[in-house]
């Protein structure tokens, strides 16, 4: 019987946050900022197991309480260099079926929902490729020079912005990610074997947290949520 498991790779550090802690570590409404993309995942009853994959040295996460998400959640000490390294560790630890389906979701987009994974679940599980929760571009987009000056301005017809979580056969990401270990999503590596994953249409809620400002957005979303 084919399952569902997630993957979240926490291995980096994000500088563009401008602090000492590792991105995944900030204070988030009481908790660390990965606390809450765990919790909703952890939350979900069709997901069978969470692998948060973390650094070798990884000091920090033992630090913070999980007890409450019990043997759900599984941390994998076998992160990489790059998130796709990460991924690719991640599922070859985990031993899944080829089968079995993953959802590889950013430690830094904590306003995840449990209606944007039951949509993206409802939406993919009998997908032959699988897909990823996306939204279509808003803003104008203008495309620079060396100088930040406007070239141009770019069409944003048919141009989606990606989000996570992103789900894909174990079996299939994991020979994606053999194939095209410089991708910085899991989607553009099914893309290189010639594949098409679906755009399963998500909210702007579900945005990464990438700059300080970031945080306080997310802080206020949260708050909404109950969470």
């Amino acid at each position: 019987m084919t399952e569902f498991f997630a993957l979240v790779p926490a291995a980096g550090f994000g500088a563009r946050m401008g602090h000492e802690l590792p991105k995944q570590y900030l204070p988030l409404a009481g908790q660390p900022m990965i606390f809450h993309a765990l919790n909703t995942l952890c939350s979900c009853p069709e997901i069978s197991t969470v692998f948060v994959v973390l650094a070798p040295d990884d000091k920090l996460f033992h630090t913070y309480d999980w007890s409450r998400f019990g043997d759900k959640l599984q941390p994998l000490f076998c992160g990489g260099g790059k998130r796709s390294d990460t991924v690719l560790n991640g599922l070859l630890a985990s031993e899944l079926e080829p089968d079995d389906w993953v959802l590889v979701h950013d430690a830094a987009r904590p306003c995840l929902t449990q209606a944007h994974l039951a949509k993206l679940i409802a939406e993919l599980r009998d997908d032959a490729v699988g897909g990823i929760l996306a939204v279509p571009v808003a803003d104008t987009l203008k495309r620079a020079d060396a100088n930040d000056r406007i070239l141009c301005t770019e069409s944003r017809e048919q141009l989606w912005q990606a989000q996570t979580p992103q789900m894909f056969r174990a079996g299939l990401l994991t020979q994606a990610l053999q194939n095209a270990p410089q991708v910085t999503d899991e989607a553009s590596a099914i893309e290189a074997l010639g594949l098409q994953p679906k755009l399963v249409l998500s909210e702007p809620t579900n945005f990464k947290v990438t700059y300080p400002q970031d945080l306080l957005l997310a802080e206020l979303l949260l708050t909404q949520q109950g969470k």
